[in-house]
């Protein structure tokens, strides 16, 4: 494991560093690009990265990680004397810079984001700079922070005859969120949510699901799941505000709202000996 490798850039960016991935890209005209691979690191702990991620990370002639949210255990994995930046202080034109002139230089990149890419990650912006340099990219999936969360508490988000839906959201900051997606109108449909991205709004979120959810409802606040400081704490709709004030909650919460953790036990008929789907005849005794 090289978990030596991490390093900040200099704040000009990645022109001035010198490591081997800033070399100039004529130094190898007419070389394919590299792949750039986007992982989803998962939440924190090591051991969800995929096998698929770890292999990308191990192959890369550069890898750039978010490292405000992605601990260094998790890219600790690079080759030795391969660049392991982290982006946090970077604008998105340093870390493209840093991944295009990799790239074209024709190395292999592990470009790796917290969870899974696909979740509030900047993973457009990020492929439309590569698709207008024609350097091929990759998503590989990883496992967000409210699965993450689901798993560690022994939850589910589905339960038959209560709730089949899983609206996933996050409270407008300063990043807009559109008005038909305002939280008390997605609280109407009474299904369970993960709200991410939204402690610092703790009591707008609280006035918002109130507009629709019971005050008794299990949520579930999940503190840096996967890290070696996670924390699982229960609340209800009611006292959310009060929870995330009274243990510290800032960044890097999930808020699992779970109308079904408390309703009465019901089964999936997957499995009933009545019912019958395309592996199994239904027992008519």
């Amino acid at each position: 494991m090289n978990s030596g490798n991490a390093k900040t850039p200099p704040a000009d960016g990645a022109k001035s560093s010198g490591p081997s991935c800033a070399k100039d890209p004529s130094h190898a005209r007419g070389a394919a690009p590299g792949l750039v691979s986007f992982v989803g690191a998962g939440p924190g702990d090591p051991e969800l990265l995929t096998l698929k991620g770890r292999k990308a990370i191990e192959e890369a002639s550069l890898v750039l990680y978010a490292g405000s949210l992605v601990p260094p255990d998790v890219v600790a994995c690079a080759a030795p004397g391969v660049p392991v930046v982290d982006s946090a202080p970077l604008t998105l034109e340093q870390c493209h810079d840093l991944v295009r002139r990799t790239a074209l230089a024709g190395g292999p990149v592990a470009r790796v984001h917290t969870g899974d890419p696909s979740l509030y990650g900047a993973l457009r912006e990020q492929a439309r700079l590569l698709d207008q340099d024609g350097i091929p990219w990759r998503v590989i999936p990883g496992v967000t922070a409210a699965c993450a969360a689901a798993a560690a508490a022994g939850v589910t988000f589905t339960v038959p005859e209560v709730t089949q839906s899983l609206i996933i959201t996050r409270m407008e900051g300063r990043t807009p969120v559109p008005e038909r997606e305002a939280l008390h109108l997605l609280a109407a449909h009474g299904t369970s949510m993960a709200i991410y991205l939204s402690a610092g709004a703790c009591e707008d979120l609280q006035a918002e699901l109130l507009a629709h959810t019971p005050p008794d409802t299990p949520v579930l606040c999940a503190y840096r799941v996967g890290w070696p400081d996670q924390r699982l704490i229960w609340a209800t709709a009611g006292t959310l505000a009060h929870c995330v004030h009274e243990h510290g909650l800032v960044r890097q919460t999930v808020f699992l709202v779970l109308p079904g953790q408390n309703a009465a036990d019901t089964a999936s008929l997957l499995y009933a000996a009545n019912f019958s789907h395309g592996y199994r005849q239904a027992d008519e005794s």
